[in-house]
């Protein structure tokens, strides 16, 4: 089975790496050449020069960009996966995406004869690692059962959630929801510790109650109350994230308070802790806010 992998970040690499097996014939590119060829000198895949170089004769592209404009640009580019896909073809993104331009990217690549299917994944670097990502899928059917082979080198939860588009949609909820939990949890443990309530023993009683959240239960115990911050996900790339969710609220004609308060307060994160910062760093912009440290 031949495979096209596009875009091999801190997400992308480890997914392209569990097709690296016999049972696939794997091609990678990379906006960055150097990281492509480091990544087939490991993993014994080949290396295209250009997307439509790569996707040529390709039975499933698997993409896995920033943003869904750079997989736009990468699919109409003169060089891109419009120039060399193939009729039969399945073009899985993996970009945590907004569903109109999912829907704009589907109709070109259906005036090629070929199928596409939104597939963000959620589970961060250590989930792409293991193998074990949740992947939200929008598109047909009997397309998402075709590409389940890729999907599970690299998913253990493969869920169609609709149409083209509805696992963007999927997506971007939960990442608002990941960032609405990440900021009222750090004003929580703000204001106790202002109180004179240790973190760990207010996460301990949270954690076995009702308030708990893969912020409380993962994100602070690991990141926050030791200052690691370890730099996985950009606090850049949940605020892109958060705003798809706050323009989906507004197109559905959806209240949706929180998610724009969540757009808001991480925009403005971003322009404090800069765009380097881990999205856990959010929790910096509080503590300082609140005159307190998290501890």
């Amino acid at each position: 089975m031949r495979v096209a992998f596009l875009g091999l970040g801190a997400i992308g690499a480890p997914m392209a790496a569990h097709l690296a097996k016999p049972s696939f014939e794997l091609t990678v590119w990379n906006r960055t050449s150097a990281k492509a060829r480091t990544f087939a000198s490991r993993h014994g895949s080949a290396v295209a020069a250009t997307p439509a170089e790569a996707v040529r004769g390709a039975e499933f592209i698997v993409t896995c960009l920033t943003s869904s404009a750079q997989v736009h640009e990468v699919v109409t580019s003169a060089d891109g996966i419009l120039a060399g896909i193939d009729g039969n073809a399945v073009l899985v993104d993996c970009t945590s995406g907004d569903p109109a331009t999912s829907r704009e990217i589907a109709a070109l690549i259906a005036n090629r004869g070929a199928s596409f299917i939104d597939a963000p994944v959620s589970g961060g670097v250590k989930g792409a690692g293991a193998g074990t990502l949740t992947v939200m899928c929008g598109g047909d059917a009997a397309i998402i059962d075709r590409a389940r082979p890729v999907l599970e080198t690299f998913g253990k939860k493969i869920v169609r959630c609709g149409d083209v588009g509805a696992g963007d949609a999927v997506k971007a909820m939960n990442q608002a929801l990941l960032a609405i939990h990440i900021w009222s949890t750090g004003e929580c443990l703000a204001s106790l510790s202002r109180l004179g309530v240790e973190a760990r023993i207010a996460l301990d009683v949270i954690n076995g109650s009702s308030g708990r959240s893969n912020a409380s239960e993962n994100l602070f115990p690991e990141r926050v109350l030791d200052r690691s911050f370890p730099r996985t996900f950009k606090l850049a790339l949940l605020e892109k994230d958060i705003a798809i969710a706050s323009r989906i609220a507004e197109d559905a004609h959806t209240p949706a308070d929180f998610i724009q308060l969540a757009a808001r307060l991480f925009s403005e994160a971003r322009a404090i802790v800069g765009e380097d910062a881990d999205h856990v760093e959010a929790v910096r912009v509080i503590e300082e806010r609140a005159g307190v440290k998290v501890s």
